[in-house]
C-alpha cells in the first residue's frame, strides 16, 4: 500500500531573480516595508529593528545574508516574520525580502536534492529544489540560515568580515605645549 504523499505550504519569495520557499509552520506574518531602527555594532546584514506590536523584532536583509548585493527598498519590498528555534529558544525575528510572492503546496516527494557542484548556494541551508511548472524554487532550511552566522554563498564559508577593532590607547596623548607668552 503506498504512503500518502506529504504536501507541505510553503511561502514564496524573491531576492533577485531567485524564486526561495519557506515552510509556512515558520511564517508568523508577512509585513509591509516600515520604518526599520538601525542597531550600532550590527553586522552588516542585520538591517536593524522594526515594532511589531510593541515588541522589537530584529530584521535581516535577505540579500546581505545571502552575500547578495544591496539594492534599494521598493513598495514590493517585505518583512518576512519568522518564528524560528535557534540554540533551543524560541526566536521571532524578521527577514527582509525583494517581493513575497504566494503561498503553494509542494508534494516532499517531488523536492529534489540541491546539486552539489555548480550550485550557487550552500547545499547545507537548502532543503531541495522543488519546482512549479517550469521555474525551480529554492527549498531553504530556514532556521539553519539563521543559525549560522555566515553568508550562504557557496565558496563563501564566512560573512563579510567587519572592520578591526581600532587598537588599545597605550598612553594619554600629550597636550600640545603652549608658550608662557600666548597664556592670558
Amino acid at each position: 500500500m503506498a504512503s500518502p504523499a506529504q504536501v507541505t505550504s510553503y511561502l514564496t519569495f524573491k531576492l533577485g531573480d531567485e524564486l526561495f520557499a519557506i515552510d509556512v509552520a515558520r511564517v508568523r506574518e508577512v509585513l509591509d516595508l516600515s520604518e526599520i531602527t538601525r542597531v550600532p555594532t550590527a553586522p552588516p546584514y542585520m538591517r536593524g529593528v522594526v515594532n511589531v506590536r510593541g515588541s522589537a523584532v530584529p530584521v535581516v536583509d535577505l540579500r546581505l545574508k545571502f552575500g547578495l548585493p544591496p539594492t534599494p527598498d521598493t513598495v514590493n519590498t517585505r518583512i518576512v516574520v519568522l518564528e524560528l528555534e535557534l540554540d533551543g529558544e524560541l526566536t521571532v525575528l524578521g527577514g527582509l525580502a525583494d517581493s513575497v510572492h504566494e503561498v503553494l503546496e509542494l508534494d516532499r516527494a517531488e523536492i529534489r536534492e540541491p546539486p552539489r557542484i555548480a550550485m550557487r548556494w550552500r547545499a547545507d541551508m537548502i532543503e531541495g529544489l522543488g519546482k512549479k511548472a517550469e521555474q525551480f524554487i529554492i527549498v531553504l532550511d530556514i532556521t539553519r540560515v539563521f543559525a549560522a552566522d555566515q553568508a550562504l554563498l557557496a565558496g563563501d564559508p564566512a560573512a563579510p568580515p567587519e572592520a578591526p577593532a581600532p587598537a588599545p590607547l597605550t598612553h594619554a596623548p600629550a597636550a600640545p605645549a603652549v608658550p608662557e607668552s600666548a597664556a592670558l
